[in-house]
């Protein structure tokens, strides 16, 4: 007999899977500062989890030329890249535990992420966690950026499973509002206490109950 699958679950990566913001400020910092501008702290996280060609936009202004804006993204990226292949990358607590736990009870599982393809497979490969997933959607094969569902959406029809059998696992308010309007449940973890209108809100991924995910589903 087929064994029936409980349901989808996708995955946000930076700040739900692993932590690499620390990273992701060395190289938007160190990739800006050979532009010759100086990136504070507070520009960086005002804009952390956004798109990079929305990210330079504001950074640099709407008419920002396309060919610079590719090019300081790629730079910036590549940097990124080399940082978490030379420092490594450990997922959050809970993480992993809990997708191999879901992947061994049959859950179709897929990385819904703004990130671009090669920082995922970076990402992937340093946590040893690329097995467990079945289906990745990255910042290339979306139009459009959280809170528009459309990364979720995609993502669960890669697995070919509804919106109602979709639980989505995220760590932003822009990811939460786009699991909300893509008509599926989610788990939100807040990690800097920030509010998330999610179902379920935990401090981290170790404190869900066993039953968390089978619960949404019901």
């Amino acid at each position: 007999m087929a064994r029936v699958t409980p349901g989808a679950v996708l995955w946000d990566l930076d700040g739900t899977l692993v932590d690499s913001a620390d990273y992701h400020w060395q190289s938007w910092r160190d990739t800006m500062a050979a532009e010759g501008v100086t990136l504070t702290f507070e520009a960086f996280r005002a804009t952390f989890g956004w798109r990079n060609d929305a990210i330079l936009h504001r950074w640099l202004g709407p008419d920002l030329d396309p060919s610079r804006m590719d090019r300081i993204g790629d730079a910036k990226e590549a940097l990124y890249r080399s940082l978490v292949r030379k420092g490594g990358l450990a997922p959050l607590p809970g993480a992993a535990e809990w997708v191999r736990r879901l992947h061994i009870e049959g859950w179709a599982q897929a990385l819904a992420s703004s990130a671009p393809r090669l920082n995922i497979d970076a990402v992937m490969e340093v946590t040893g966690l690329a097995g467990e997933f079945q289906a990745t959607v990255s910042a290339e094969d979306v139009t459009r950026g959280k809170p528009d569902p459309q990364v979720f959406l995609l993502a669960a029809e890669r697995l070919g499973m509804p919106p109602d059998r979709s639980i989505v696992v995220e760590d932003a308010a822009a990811g939460i509002e786009g699991a909300r309007r893509a008509g599926m449940r989610s788990i939100g973890v807040a990690r800097d206490s920030v509010p998330l209108a999610a179902d379920i809100v935990v401090r981290s991924l170790a404190d869900l109950p066993p039953d968390a995910f089978a619960r949404l589903i019901r």
